[in-house]
């Protein structure tokens, strides 16, 4: 049986891998640039937190926010 916790813990690495690569791709950013954006943000302390279901949003929509409000 897999373990709860592990199984969001792999969604959520899943989840900031396809945020960093989107940010990378829309602002023309190698994937340290993109990475160092991300794990700065507000947007990340979120999702490890789990604030909201925040983490069940989707990728997309959640770095189109990061680089509206936060960058």
């Amino acid at each position: 049986m897999v373990d709860k916790n592990e199984l969001t813990a792999f969604y959520r690495q899943e989840l900031e891998s396809s945020i960093i690569e989107y940010l990378a791709e829309k602002l023309k950013l190698d994937y340290r640039a993109a990475m160092k954006i991300y794990y700065d943000s507000k947007l990340a302390k979120q999702i490890e937190a789990g604030e909201n279901g925040i983490d069940n949003l989707d990728f997309k929509n959640l770095a189109e926010d990061l680089i509206e409000n936060e960058l």
